[in-house]
């Protein structure tokens, strides 16, 4: 909790949600999103590798080749990501939304390169000195991931949001999409879930759990560059649409059936009496009821199935492949009659 004066001031409860759990449900978007198409500029020098169609994690395009008729160009990586508060410590706030957008580049395997700030702000009701620690702490994690902060844009909003608009560097043949997953691959989760129900809880009680935040603002660098250097060509990162959302795209995208090991996955201490306690957002019942017709769900039971589906705030990456110190929680099989399996 963060004071003005003598005034105790908690973020959360400026919002009416808080983190990705915010996120428009994903059916709801893939509804608005499904009619529009976008014609190619004319003339187009850089090509688009991944846009929209696979709800990947960010756009890509292809560089021109270097002047001297060198090597190939890379490819540059564009994102775009920012939420209502998660935590109410200003500076904690800034540090998870910096590295929550920042993970988006590490999920295509590139770096971030440059980034720019994006702030709402209810100059009426919040002092800009709580302004100024959201900040502070954004450009602490992009100066941890060696990614230039170069300003920014600012608004005034009846509720505060903040985030950042990046971009990066890739290798155009090493790419992380989620649209190449193979059957007999097996899938590695590189952070724990429960973000988002110890987030609630936070929201609700004013509790403070350091695990939470020492996972949303620990970056997904290493665990990208693990990937990248294991040979996997497959990932995403697990946010506001959950472990299952996120992995019903990566199956859709690839035509394949993730088979899930629900007693491999990775939970957070108190994550699992927080949903017994009943801190599950809106935004996770959506993610559940989504991916529900798709899902073959075994024996696993209600509360599991809302951990799996809890929508995160700068969670791990979700890799096709095995990769160091990261738990194998399931593999990608041939198309069968559901996208998920639960076993």
């Amino acid at each position: 909790m963060t004071t003005t004066g003598e005034t105790p001031v908690r973020l959360t409860q400026f919002a009416h949600g808080g983190g990705c759990a915010c996120k428009i449900p994903p059916g709801e978007l893939e509804e608005v999103l499904g009619s529009l198409t976008a014609a190619p500029p004319v003339p187009s020098r850089a090509p688009l590798l991944v846009g929209a169609a696979t709800g990947d994690d960010a756009a890509v395009v292809r560089l021109p080749a270097a002047a001297d008729g060198g090597t190939q160009g890379m490819a540059m990586v564009c994102t775009a990501d920012f939420f209502t508060p998660v935590v109410d410590d200003p500076y904690d706030w800034g540090r998870i939304a910096a590295a929550n957008a920042l993970s988006d580049v590490y999920a295509m395997g590139g770096r971030p390169v440059l980034a720019v700030n994006l702030l709402a702000w209810p100059r009426e009701v919040l002092p800009f000195a709580l302004a100024r620690e959201v900040l502070r702490g954004g450009l602490d994690i992009a100066a941890e991931a060696g990614c230039h902060v170069g300003g920014g844009h600012s608004v005034d909003d009846p509720e505060p949001k903040y985030g950042m608009a990046v971009t990066g560097l890739a290798d155009p043949a090493r790419l992380l999409r989620n649209d190449t997953g193979r059957p007999g691959v097996p899938l590695s989760l590189t952070k724990p879930l429960g973000l988002g129900v110890l987030n609630n809880r936070h929201k609700a009680t004013g509790e403070r759990f350091e695990q939470a935040v020492a996972t949303m603002v620990a970056l997904n660098r290493a665990a990208s560059e693990a990937a990248l250097a294991a040979g996997a060509t497959c990932a995403t990162d697990v946010t506001g649409f959950g472990l299952l959302g996120h992995l019903y795209e990566l199956a859709r995208a690839s035509d394949v059936t993730a088979v899930l090991d629900t007693a491999a996955v990775p939970y957070l201490d108190g994550a699992r009496q927080a949903v017994r306690d009943g801190y599950v957002s809106g935004g996770t019942r959506g993610n559940l009821e989504w991916v529900t017709p798709v899902t073959d769900f075994g024996t696993a039971d209600e509360d599991t199935r809302l951990l799996l589906a809890d929508a995160q705030t700068s969670g791990g990456l979700l890799v096709a492949g095995e990769i160091p110190g990261a738990p194998v929680i399931g593999e990608l099989r041939p198309r069968g009659t559901h996208a998920l399996v639960l076993g």
